[in-house]
């Protein structure tokens, strides 16, 4: 796990992010540049305020023969960790069925960052809380 101290910049500070993170961060994978035409997504999962700073939207697009996750678009508005975790969820989750989709932790995804720190972990916890939300609104719909 990333140690967790004093993020700093080229003026002699030091970078607290996994090079996952910053991969995540500074090129982001599956971002939703527009605004999506009603019907393309079959599923849609909003959590966070912008109020405490983190905000973060998902769409997913199920195939419902398979019921596997087939797109999975997202806009977070939040910090580096917050962009990184949903960047990276999204590549978990395309070719995922439902039913694990749903089970993915905050863990799974911090794991899967190489760690972040401490204080940035409530990020990772916004990502699966999104997702499920995404799945329960397209099981509602189905």
């Amino acid at each position: 796990m990333a140690k967790d101290y004093d993020l700093q910049d080229t003026d002699g500070y030091e970078w607290i992010y996994s090079d996952k993170v910053q991969e995540h961060f500074f090129n982001p994978k599956n971002v939703m540049r527009k605004n999506p035409k009603k019907g393309v997504y079959n599923g849609y999962g909003e959590v966070g305020s912008p109020a405490c700073g983190d905000v973060m939207k998902v769409w997913i697009k199920v195939d419902p023969k398979t019921q596997k996750v087939t797109d999975f678009k997202w806009k977070t508005f939040g910090c580096a960790s917050a962009i990184a975790t949903t960047s990276i969820l999204s590549e978990m989750v395309i070719g995922m069925k439902l039913d694990r989709a749903f089970k993915i932790t905050a863990g799974d995804i911090v794991k899967k960052l190489g760690g972040l720190p401490r204080r940035k972990i409530h990020c990772s916890v916004l990502g699966d809380q999104a997702l499920r939300k995404a799945i329960d609104s397209y099981w509602k719909k189905s």
